[in-house]
């Protein structure tokens, strides 16, 4: 792309005074004339005269497309139509979460027509749509406060905040690396049917070591009286040294055999994913 751009002598203009406006827009100087390019609300906010552009912008929205305007001194003159197309994996990733009983939201800056286009496309149960990326974080909290437990899945710089206020926050190994750094779990694939299968390895992971604990404990329990000769008076037995340390190795073994499990049924998602 950059080659072509040389090719026809076709260079970016240099921009002064740029300014980031966080879930609006961009603006600065160009040439010595004020540009803006941003959302609605931004144009709104600079009180820039719309010429028609608004209602346009109506009908690119009704298709579910979000719309970013360019401003030039106080003067709308440009309009982009913007879609986001889902992952393929993300319809096939939102049903395996449903199918373990899970509800799906989505949190997003865009448009709410634009929003559940994609959301209602892919089969989420909850959309919230037209967010600023400071409150993100937010809508997480008010999910916490109904007593729910939140996973976030997010890659942008936006998801951030949310992702450190989530009970769970997951990020996609493609993304920002300060979405990776906010995250309690990355994702080395771009691919969204990790997540359902991130959480049923957690799972089992709980659901093995809680076996472990109680085989451990089982074990022990019966083990270290009779070690101690509480049988001695009653039956004459006594617990043979060798004997008690062949029974130690295979409790270690019991248990690293069970944990094990988890490697084959990993495997086994992979597969058969």
């Amino acid at each position: 792309m950059w080659r072509k751009v040389v090719k026809e002598r076709v260079f970016p203009a240099q921009v002064r005074n740029f300014e980031a406006l966080s879930g609006l827009g961009a603006k600065g100087v160009l040439d010595g004339r004020e540009c803006i390019l941003g959302n609605l609300r931004l144009m709104e906010k600079e009180g820039v005269v719309m010429n028609g552009l608004d209602e346009e912008a109506k009908r690119f929205s009704s298709e579910g497309k979000t719309c970013v305007f360019v401003a030039e001194k106080g003067q709308a003159v440009g309009l982009l139509a913007l879609s986001d197309v889902p992952k393929v994996s993300a319809r096939e990733a939102v049903a395996a979460l449903k199918a373990m009983g899970l509800r799906t939201g989505m949190i997003t800056g865009d448009n709410e027509r634009a929003a559940y286009a994609v959301g209602d496309a892919i089969g989420i149960d909850e959309i919230v749509a037209e967010v600023l990326p400071g409150d993100k974080a937010d809508e997480i909290r008010r999910l916490q406060a109904r007593g729910e437990v939140v996973g976030m899945v997010g890659d942008g710089i936006n998801d951030a905040p949310a992702l450190t206020t989530a009970d769970i926050g997951i990020a996609i190994g493609a993304g920002t690396d300060v979405a990776m750094e906010a995250s309690d779990i990355t994702l080395i694939r771009d691919d969204l049917r990790s997540v359902p299968m991130a959480i049923r390895l957690s799972f089992q992971t709980m659901k093995v070591i809680k076996q472990n604990l109680f085989s451990a404990f089982f074990y022990n329990s019966l083990g270290i009286p009779v070690a101690a000769g509480v049988l001695y008076p009653f039956f004459g037995i006594l617990l043979n040294p060798v004997v008690a340390a062949a029974a130690m190795a295979m409790s270690s073994v019991s248990v690293v055999s069970n944990s094990l499990r988890l490697r084959r049924s990993w495997t086994k998602s992979v597969s058969g994913r």
